[in-house]
C-alpha cells in the first residue's frame, strides 16, 4: 500500500525539479538574449556617437575607416581569445 503512494510522490517530486530546472534555463536564456540585445544596441549607439564626433574633425570617408579599424581589431581580438580558450 505504502509503495505505490511513494511512487507517485516520487515522480511528482521529480516533475517538480524538472520543471523548476526548465524555467530556470529558459530564465537564464532570455537573460542571456537581453544582455546580448543591449550590447548590440550599446554597440550601434557607441558608433554613431563615435561618427559624428570624428566627422566633425575629419571627412566622413576617414571617419568610417576609423571606425572599421576599431571594430576590426576588435573581432580580431576577440577571436584571438576564443580560439585560445577552445586549443
Amino acid at each position: 500500500m505504502i509503495g505505490p503512494l511513494l511512487r507517485v510522490a516520487a515522480s511528482a517530486a521529480a516533475a517538480r525539479s524538472l520543471r523548476n530546472a526548465a524555467h530556470d534555463s529558459a530564465l537564464r536564456a532570455m537573460l542571456a538574449m537581453g544582455a546580448a540585445l543591449a550590447i548590440g544596441v550599446g554597440a550601434v549607439c557607441l558608433t554613431c556617437a563615435a561618427y559624428i564626433l570624428l566627422a566633425r574633425n575629419l571627412d566622413p570617408a576617414a571617419a568610417w575607416g576609423i571606425l572599421g579599424a576599431f571594430w576590426g581589431l576588435a573581432g580580431l581580438l576577440y577571436f584571438a581569445v576564443a580560439s585560445r580558450r577552445r586549443g
